[in-house]
């Protein structure tokens, strides 16, 4: 199974940076792996919210393979603990997924053809994070998810 993470805009902060960078590495030891940034469309003034996310949500699926199953990072999503969404990640294996892309919004989400298309939602927490901070807590949890599937000493109840 292949999993992509695909964002909007690029991450501005070095620490940011640095800690997406080892996450990213230490995942290719488990899964094939690929951090996707889309550019963010400059916004003009008058530029209606909903125009903004629906070609955002363009650019995102020209990204996305067919057959990949397409999950959002969204604050409306299922919250999971980390052994939950360890086991989430094991089932989409073990059910012959190809690949998962796990999808983080701009600044003001999806649009209606996004959640459409993905058809699951998962929240990192009910607090709002940065998009930036999002895709390092997430690549975070998707190696500690694989940590707890390989049965290493990396997360601890």
């Amino acid at each position: 199974m292949k999993i992509t993470l695909l964002a909007i805009g690029k991450t501005d902060a070095a620490y940011l940076k640095e800690g997406i960078n080892e996450f990213v590495k230490r995942l290719k030891h488990y899964i094939p792996f690929e951090f996707v940034i889309i550019p963010d469309k400059k916004q003009h003034k008058n530029y209606p919210v909903e125009l903004q996310k629906k070609k955002e949500g363009e650019l995102l699926a020209s990204k996305i393979n067919n057959g990949a199953t397409v999950v959002l990072l969204d604050e409306r999503g299922k919250n999971f603990s980390s052994r939950e969404f360890a086991s989430f990640i094991e089932k989409k294996s073990i059910a012959g997924v190809k690949e998962v892309v796990f999808i983080i919004g701009g600044a003001y989400g999806f649009s209606e053809e996004m959640y459409k298309m993905a058809g699951q939602a998962i929240s990192l927490s009910k607090m709002t994070f940065s998009h930036q901070m999002v895709r390092l807590l997430f690549l975070e949890q998707l190696y500690r998810a694989f940590t707890i599937i390989k049965g290493e000493p990396y997360h601890n109840d």
